[in-house]
């Protein structure tokens, strides 16, 4: 029987910092042919094409596969699987398989996935790495006062203190074979300790976190933990375990496409004041910049907004501003595209 192709799952809420994470994985790739999966929630690619527009020699647009516009921990039968199998018959073959979950995604039954007959004898799951914001649970944005919490269910079972942020930030630290805790570079160690205290009580025996700053870890970190999590699925708890669904419903995404901005400074600005104004959770897309030859990406979590050039405009590509703007549902699309556009 041929070697098992080891998978990694990277999984973490939005904008933690998983797409970078995997741009330095490509850069530092040591001779390593890697094969991706992307799972998008929205309609507008962003994260394959930062990916594919990283211009690094050995990425090519065949090797990295986007699951779009929908949750994969929710159609594995439907998408993943033959996404999987695909990657599989290929005549040359990856060295390692490496799948970015949504930050909507419960990496669990992704894992369960690799236990199905059509995969198990081909591939493994070497590890789930959790990237968490390290800044923003420093903020207490993604993790609630648990004995609070619990002192209120006590009093009083028939209600529900779970918000779907907090539920998903556990599931993804319980799954979990390794915690990376990205944004180090904006706290102290004060505030490092505390983020690692918050995070330990979530984590299966034996699980270490690692700090890193922009994602960057080597391949020798955060692969080859040989973890066969498909045969460790019991030691991994789940809030759906019980059968009941996971709801995306809590969440709404849309893509707003933008004039070609020439004060990139006062949409920074505007984006900002919209995700204080809205329930905005996550922007991020595409920026076509007059008289400059690249395109530019931006990305936001709540106030702290990224941008810098990726690659050059392709000829015949239409060169236009497009962002995703994901957040909690009910989102007043009419308002916040208003507020963006200025």
């Amino acid at each position: 029987m041929s070697e098992k192709i080891p998978a990694t799952v990277i999984t973490g809420f939005l904008g933690a910092g998983k797409t970078s994470m995997i741009r330095h994985l490509v850069e530092n790739n040591g001779g390593r042919r890697f094969a991706f999966i992307i799972n998008e929630f929205g309609d507008l690619g962003v994260d394959r094409e930062l990916l594919t527009g990283c211009g690094i020699e050995g990425c090519s647009d065949e090797d990295v596969i986007e699951l779009a516009n929908g949750c994969i921990c929710c159609t594995v039968a439907d998408d993943f699987l033959p996404t999987i199998e695909a990657i599989l018959a290929r005549p040359d073959k990856p060295d390692h398989i490496i799948i970015e979950t949504s930050g909507l995604a419960l990496p669990k039954p992704l894992v369960k996935a690799f236990a199905w007959p059509e995969v198990r004898t081909r591939t493994t799951v070497d590890g789930v790495i959790a990237v968490i914001d390290a800044a923003a649970v420093s903020e207490g944005r993604f993790a609630d006062d648990h004995d609070a919490v619990q002192g209120q269910r006590e009093a009083d079972e028939s209600l529900d203190h779970e918000s779907p942020l907090e539920e998903l930030f556990e599931e993804q630290l319980q799954c979990a074979d390794m915690v990376v805790l990205n944004k180090t570079d904006l706290l102290d160690e004060t505030s490092l300790s505390k983020v690692r205290e918050t995070v330990l009580p979530y984590l299966r025996g034996g699980v270490k976190t690692v700090a890193s700053a922009h994602g960057q870890l080597g391949a020798e970190i955060l692969l080859g933990l040989g973890a066969a999590a498909e045969d460790d699925l019991d030691s991994r708890p789940s809030h759906h375990d019980d059968g009941h669904e996971h709801d995306h419903d809590d969440f709404d995404s849309f893509v707003l496409p933008l004039a070609s901005v020439e004060d990139v400074e006062a949409l920074e600005e505007r984006i900002v004041a919209a995700v204080r104004d809205h329930d905005i959770l996550r922007v991020k897309g595409f920026l076509d910049i007059p008289g400059k030859p690249m395109r530019q990406v931006i990305q936001g979590v709540g106030p702290r907004i990224q941008r810098y050039f990726d690659r050059d405009w392709k000829g015949g590509e239409t060169r236009e501003s497009r962002l995703v703007v994901i957040g909690h549902h009910g989102l007043d699309r009419a308002a916040i595209a208003a507020a963006i556009a200025g």
